[in-house]
């Protein structure tokens, strides 16, 4: 089982500066490429501060710059936002910046508040169509000249400048959740990209028998590289488990006021939701979170990431972004680092993936 981790700028409060925030990110960075994770992945997200992440492909030039070896990766691309021909040779940019980094993982996109103002109110569910055709028309315009008429798009002969340098292309990346989705990203070889939210681990053993479903379903198709995430936080005093526990439940708080499109957003700040009348899925009891997250001190974490490592997940997704106070992420990383990763064979990036 290899490692990745998820990444992004959060404000919670206008005290912190922009400036600060980014430089925190950058230090995770630096940090996870120094332990040997195999991608960072950046986010796409917009109009508010929870989730800062207006153009993740410029997230990864950038980060490209203060990097060797770790691959780059969107997660995600709201691919609904972006016509094909833009992502085609943006994407295609990005690879040749990042030196043939690039992991381009797609979504269909959830938070309605940005369906809303990204694109006219079309409900968050219609994404798919643009999911799917979007990405059958950057294939072909990677793939040379190329003209497309279909339900979202429609533009004469053209082809993405600049390509990727990656043959035959850049990995990419789905996320899915629905049985449909995953048939539809086996059936096209793409790699699978899931979480199981605040779920207990036979969640992500439901979403591998998904992936196992539909492997039935395209016989002689490879078996797609499979990636989930969790939230994580590792600490030497079991006493601390409360620390990341109220830092996640309060960051649930904001998440589920925009997932639900419930809460007003006041200047790019989402308020805050009551659990309790949060119908979403998962358990927000502080023990709960506890067990189900990837919470722990090292030995406690390592034998959670047996289980999945047990069950078939090729990329453990290291969540680092939660409203963690910096200086705990930090020293969680580095936990991580010194003391879980090297029971899973050390440094991703010292064999190929």
């Amino acid at each position: 089982m290899r490692f990745s981790i998820a990444l992004h700028m959060e404000r919670q409060s206008p005290d912190q500066s922009m400036v600060e925030a980014s430089e925190h990110l950058l230090e995770l960075l630096t940090l996870a490429e120094e332990a040997g994770f195999e991608i960072a992945w950046a986010v796409e997200h917009h109009g508010h501060e929870y989730y800062i992440g207006p153009n993740p492909l410029m997230q990864l030039v950038h980060w490209a710059g203060h990097t060797r070896r770790i691959r780059l990766g969107t997660a995600v691309v709201v691919v609904p936002y972006w016509h094909p021909i833009r992502l085609a040779g943006e994407a295609g940019m990005a690879d040749l910046l990042t030196g043939g980094r690039l992991e381009l993982g797609l979504a269909r996109g959830a938070f309605q508040y940005e369906f809303d103002r990204m694109l006219g109110g079309l409900p968050q569910e219609r994404g798919g169509e643009h999911l799917r055709e979007t990405l059958d028309a950057v294939l072909g315009l990677w793939a040379g000249d190329y003209e497309h008429h279909g339900q979202h798009w429609s533009f004469p002969q053209a082809t993405a400048t600049p390509k990727p340098i990656q043959r035959p292309r850049p990995p990419i990346w789905v996320a899915a959740r629905d049985p449909d989705t995953f048939d539809w990203a086996v059936g096209h070889g793409l790699n699978l990209m899931t979480t199981a939210h605040r779920l207990p681990f036979g969640e992500v053993e439901n979403l591998l028998g998904k992936m196992k479903t539909a492997m039935a379903h395209h016989p002689g198709k490879p078996r797609p590289r499979f990636s989930t995430s969790r939230m994580t936080c590792v600490y030497e005093d079991p006493a601390d488990w409360r620390v990341p526990v109220d830092a996640m439940r309060e960051g649930v708080r904001i998440f589920m006021g925009l997932f639900q499109n419930k809460s007003p957003v006041i200047n790019g700040f989402p308020q805050p939701i009551d659990l309790a009348a949060s119908d979403a899925r998962g358990d927000y009891r502080p023990e709960a979170m506890r067990a189900n997250m990837m919470f722990g001190t090292p030995d406690e974490v390592v034998a959670k990431l047996r289980q999945y490592e047990a069950v078939g997940v090729d990329v453990f997704n290291y969540n680092a972004s939660f409203g963690l106070p910096h200086d705990v992420a930090v020293r969680s990383l580095k936990l991580f680092a010194r003391e879980v990763m090297p029971k899973f064979g050390g440094a991703s990036w010292q064999s190929k993936s």
